[in-house]
C-alpha cells in the first residue's frame, strides 16, 4: 500500500459519509502486533471527546489539513495548543503519557498516530462531564 494523495482523499471521501466526520484506517501489519498505528481522516465538526491515554504516549503527525492538538490539566483547563499544518512545516507533536487531550480540525486533515498497547488495552478513558 501507497501512502499518497489518493489514499488521503479517498479516506476523506469515506469520512464525509461517517456521521462522526472521521474515520481511520489500520496500518498494523498482523495480529500480533500489540500497537495502534493508524490514519486517521477528520473533517471540520468532528467532535472529538477530551480524553487520555494512561499506559501510552501518543504521537501525531499530521500529513495533510490543519489541525490544533490540545492538553488540558485534570480541571479539564487547557494548558497547550499545537498548532499543526505542514503548509506552515509544522508536523507533529508527541502528547505526553497519560495527558488529557483533544482535537480542532479546522480544514480535511489526514494524521498517523501511533500509540503502545492494543486498542482497548492502552487504559484509555474520557475526561468526566
Amino acid at each position: 500500500m501507497n501512502i499518497d494523495n489518493q489514499l488521503l482523499d479517498d479516506l476523506l471521501r469515506k469520512a464525509e459519509e461517517n456521521p462522526r466526520l472521521r474515520i481511520n484506517l489500520d496500518l498494523r501489519t498482523s495480529p500480533n502486533d500489540n500497537s495502534q498505528r493508524m490514519l486517521n481522516a477528520l473533517l471540520p465538526g468532528t467532535q472529538v471527546a477530551i480524553h487520555r491515554h494512561p499506559k501510552s504516549t501518543e504521537d501525531v503527525f499530521l500529513l495533510k489539513g490543519r489541525i490544533d492538538e490540545i492538553i488540558f490539566n485534570d480541571a479539564g483547563e487547557e494548558i497547550e495548543r499545537h498548532t499543526l499544518c505542514p503548509a506552515n512545516g509544522a508536523y507533529g507533536c508527541e502528547i505526553p503519557l497519560g495527558a488529557w487531550h483533544s482535537i480542532e480540525v479546522y480544514e480535511p486533515s489526514v494524521i498517523f498516530e501511533a500509540k503502545d498497547c492494543r486498542y482497548g488495552e492502552d487504559g484509555s478513558e474520557f475526561f468526566p462531564i
